[in-house]
């Protein structure tokens, strides 16, 4: 068994040094390669490259702080039932009345847009007319007429979708 583990060391030792070729063809087309190429059109040269060093980057002190006392081999900022980590000393706290204001000025900015898409959507049906919208002048060819159709359909689904989001994010707010 030991045998075998120093064989596959050394194996696997001497594939990571593996050498590089630089080839370069006749007409100037360089190639980079393991084995060296064989042929008259093709001159190789073995090029020198640095061994790579890498360096394990050091822990954070929050990465450190969020993981002490745990002796249960868990990582990271919250747990299983759901509980989140405490913010940071020098995080921003907000007070409640500028909360408040924050939140106020949201649900304003919603109500808005909820109001601006209900419009949006009014005006869509109004010209789409029950799946019959008028013809237009430029629409003698009857394939842009069904085109112009199938583009109201479109975007009375693309704002009923955004009218009933928006609808979502305003019951959400406080």
């Amino acid at each position: 068994m030991r045998l075998f583990v120093a064989i596959a060391i050394v194996v696997l030792a001497s594939s990571a040094n593996a050498q590089i070729y630089r080839c370069e063809t006749g007409n100037g087309v360089v190639e980079y390669s393991n084995t060296p190429a064989s042929g008259k059109d093709k001159a190789c040269k073995a090029v020198d490259l640095p061994t790579v060093t890498t360096i394990p980057a050091p822990k954070s002190p929050a990465a450190k702080g969020r993981n002490e006392g745990r002796n249960d081999g868990r990582t990271g900022a919250g747990s299983a039932d759901g509980a989140s980590a405490k913010a940071p000393d020098g995080f921003p706290k907000v007070d409640p009345s500028t909360q408040r204001s924050r939140d106020a000025d949201r649900k304003r900015i919603i109500a808005e847009e909820l109001k601006k898409e209900e419009l949006k959507m009014a005006e869509i049906k109004k010209e789409y007319n029950g799946g019959e919208p008028e013809r237009q002048g430029d629409e003698r060819n009857y394939q842009k007429y069904l085109d112009r159709v199938q583009r109201l359909k479109d975007d009375m689904a693309r704002t009923e979708v955004n009218i009933d989001s928006l609808k979502k994010e305003l019951g959400s707010v406080r």
